[in-house]
């Protein structure tokens, strides 16, 4: 198992410096630069800066240095001094812009998948148990309803109900009073009565589908042998399911623990939007818009970061709870 892990962990080394490079690659391949985006944004606006003021802006930032060399000053300073360099836009450092949303993002997605994960099992477990049952049917109807609703159209429905009915505005993580405020007790206690809107919203359309894999996969399971030797045995009807084909069951859910990191660090990005969440998604949809490289840059690489380490821990995961991927 040792070997397995290492051999893993090796491989993970080539695959970060690869998807950073082409990361940092992809976000310098729409025309332009962030210096032509702030030009246009000043037009719109109607203000505007001089070609020479453009010129100056360009090397002041280095954006007419070769791709290789802007790498090169971008990833050494990462690796060096853990420094995400500076963004063009908010003209702040990379880290803080990042690291003051992330407990907010990373507390609104963990929960959002524990509901997630707390509604899909048993309700998939159960609706396999019992196939063709009225609760089944109802479970399926939530499914599909779940899975064809677009996460942001079932918050803006929320969030008018919400208006209409309860007389709350529910846009943000907090009132408007509180913005900017250090957090204490009524601050925390005023985020509880917005947060739920977020994550309902994001658990709602995650357990949907899982309900449906979860089901799916317990079906198959409960028809083989393995399963009737086990009721042959004697066992109760709760020990056999919870025992056996639960188990193997929940192989796909292990398995998106890779998938799972990366989102817990972005987020639903239109979701954030709409209900205007002081989180990691706006702020990366909108370093995209302006071509802020070093800012959309350290987002994509961190998300890669996750995205590997994930997937490794998936493997291991893997590994422990089903022998024949180890030895295969």
């Amino acid at each position: 198992m040792l070997k397995y892990i290492v051999a893993r962990s090796m491989w993970a080394i080539p695959t970060l410096i690869f998807v950073s490079f082409i990361s940092f690659v992809i976000i310098q391949l729409p025309p332009g630069d962030f210096v032509t985006a702030y030009a246009a944004q000043l037009r719109n606006s109607g203000d505007f800066i001089s070609e020479t003021e453009e010129a100056l802006m360009r090397a002041r930032y280095g954006l007419n240095d070769p791709l290789l060399v802007q790498y090169w000053r971008w990833i050494s300073n990462i690796v060096l001094h853990g420094d995400f360099g500076r963004s063009l836009e908010w003209n702040a450092a990379v880290g803080d812009l990042i690291w003051e949303r992330l407990g907010l993002t990373l507390l609104i997605s963990t929960l959002s998948m524990v509901f997630t994960w707390l509604i899909a099992i048993p309700v998939g477990v159960y609706s396999a148990t019992r196939q063709y049952s009225v609760f089944d049917y109802v479970f399926t109807v939530f499914g599909f309803l779940g899975k064809g609703i677009p996460d942001f159209l079932l918050a803006l429905v929320l969030m008018w109900m919400t208006y209409i009915w309860l007389n709350l505005d529910v846009g943000g993580l907090v009132s408007p009073q509180f913005e900017g405020q250090p957090w204490d007790l009524p601050k925390i206690v005023n985020m509880l009565s917005h947060i739920w809107i977020p994550l309902l919203v994001l658990a709602t359309g995650g357990a949907a589908g899982l309900i449906r894999v979860m089901r799916a996969n317990m079906l198959d399971e409960l028809r083989k042998p393995y399963v009737e030797t086990a009721y042959a045995q004697g066992f109760g009807e709760r020990t056999v399911v919870w025992r056996y084909p639960v188990r193997i069951a929940l192989n796909p859910f292990i398995s998106t623990v890779g998938w799972a990191l990366p989102a817990l660090f972005s987020g639903d990005v239109i979701t954030a939007v709409v209900l205007n969440l002081p989180t990691t998604g706006p702020l990366l949809l909108q370093a995209l818009k302006m071509q802020d490289m070093y800012l959309a840059g350290s987002f994509i690489l961190i998300l890669s970061v996750f995205t590997v380490i994930g997937t490794l821990l998936s493997d291991i995961l893997l590994a422990l709870s089903d022998p024949r991927i180890r030895f295969s």
